[in-house]
């Protein structure tokens, strides 16, 4: 596979890249800039953090998780190539020394490029802006310190115009062998490869097919991005519902979803960190099935249907029916998810997820509620929990609970207890049954308190 992007302001093309040779990698071995480090190699830590520049503007992004073809046609800049021409150290990089912000210095990196990112994009909000950069020696306030003192410098004029630079593309690799890697230029292309290869690797965002080459070495076999596939990206706004194309991303996501469903935003808010949802697209998080992904339960509470394409073929379905079991969904050998359509309805929804770190943590418990209603009746319950089943799944039996019943504690209190022929979660090392069971229950009272108007957002708390 043959790609062209610019690092540092220098063009780089290479030819016969490895489809799974990662950015980190290549950046270490290959150009010997080790100043992007290798942390935990999973996109946990933020020490391999880069700035990645296409015409959508600037993110950053994981460096251990990202592979070489992802980078195609965009500008990449590392650690080195934040300070001016002329050696200048760019605000972020003079703020850590002057706030005292590095001690061992192995995590300074990572939070430089994020520093730096976010003062490219005027981003003041600190705390998630580095949310995805861990530092177990210094702590965080000298460095949040150090962010805030970078916040009112001007973005070094090197910086300013990445996007104009960017360099033309390698043409789109169509495959000259059974096993060669493809980067589709559209959905009708992807569409077509994928039917005659149905078994082989869809790679979006790669956050979490990444882990499957840096941690358990899995040999993908025939593999194909999809980042190239601009008309998968995007939310279109109509009347009657979104439509959000598979490729879009958990950030894009979280900005066209707030205005409508601020709730769900506020989780997405929570999912990975800035570098993980600048990354992972919706599709993925859907496609892979995940008992305690964040988006379905979500979705689903929101009556989301789920468009698949296999060929020049189409089919829709409503998204709870595509979990069919654990490590088991409704889609068909070289059929893929191509869009997720939510109704526009009144915002009812709340969300709620339970985790062992409030930040870039997997949820315990995850659930979602929306209902409908007139005057003090409940007309209408969809209740969707990720992490108390081996999919995600609605609760049938609180929603008939709720239905047709008066607005009131009582009639959640009824809803808590049948919630349990609902589910019979399990216990593994985020957190056992009856925890996830009783907390599950406890969601539904909170659902209830939440839009009666009492204050039940811990982090929210006022004298």
């Amino acid at each position: 596979m043959d790609i062209t992007f610019l690092l540092n302001g220098e063009t780089v093309a290479l030819k016969g890249v490895s489809p799974t040779t990662t950015l980190l990698d290549w950046l270490r071995e290959d150009r010997h800039l080790t100043g992007t480090k290798e942390g935990c190699n999973e996109g946990d830590c933020g020490a391999c953090t880069v700035m990645v520049t296409d015409d959508s503007g600037s993110r950053a992004l994981n460096g251990c998780i990202l592979f070489l073809p992802q980078v195609n046609g965009t500008h990449v800049t590392t650690v080195e190539g934040l300070a001016a021409p002329d050696g200048k150290l760019h605000p972020a990089q003079q703020a850590m020394i002057d706030h005292h912000g590095s001690q061992c210095g192995f995590c300074t990196p990572g939070f430089v490029v994020s520093m730096a990112t976010a003062h490219l994009n005027g981003a003041t909000d600190h705390d998630t802006q580095l949310s995805g950069n861990l530092c177990r020696c210094t702590g965080y306030a000298p460095i949040i310190r150090a962010a805030e003192a970078t916040a009112s410098q001007p973005v070094p004029s090197h910086l300013l115009h990445l996007s104009s630079t960017i360099p033309g593309e390698s043409p789109p690799a169509t495959g000259a062998g059974p096993h060669s890697p493809v980067q589709p230029g559209s959905a009708d292309a992807l569409a077509a490869w994928y039917a005659q290869n149905p078994d082989a690797t869809l790679i979006a965002g790669a956050t979490d097919v990444g882990l499957w080459v840096t941690k358990q070495f899995r040999p993908l076999g025939p593999v194909a991005f999809l980042n190239r596939c601009a008309d998968l990206n995007g939310v279109t706004v109509t009347q009657d519902a979104l439509r959000i194309g598979a490729m879009t991303t958990l950030t894009e996501v979280e900005t066209a979803i707030a205005p409508y469903h601020p709730s769900f935003a506020a989780m997405i808010r929570r999912y990975g960190s800035v570098q993980v949802r600048n990354a992972a697209t919706i599709g993925g998080n859907i496609a892979n099935g995940s008992p305690i992904g964040d988006s379905p339960p979500a979705l689903i509470a929101l009556n989301a249907r789920l468009h698949l394409r296999h060929g020049d073929s189409r089919r829709s379905i409503p998204l709870e029916d595509f979990f069919i079991a654990y490590g088991k969904q409704d889609r068909a050998p070289g059929e893929f998810v191509e869009a997720i359509t939510v109704p526009r309805q009144p915002d009812s929804l709340r969300c709620y997820k339970l985790s062992k770190r409030f930040d870039q943590d997997i949820s315990a418990v995850c659930g979602c509620i929306s209902l409908t209603r007139e005057g003090g009746s409940i007309t209408g319950a969809r209740i969707a929990f990720g992490g108390m089943a081996g999919t995600p799944k609605r609760a049938a039996a609180a929603e008939a609970a709720l239905t047709g019943q008066p607005f009131t504690e009582d009639s959640f209190r009824a809803a808590m207890t049948a919630l349990q022929r609902d589910f019979e979660p399990l216990s593994d090392m985020r957190a056992s049954a009856a925890y996830r069971m009783q907390s599950a229950q406890n969601m539904l009272l909170r659902y209830f308190h939440d839009l009666s108007g009492t204050a039940t957002n811990v982090l929210e708390v006022t004298p």
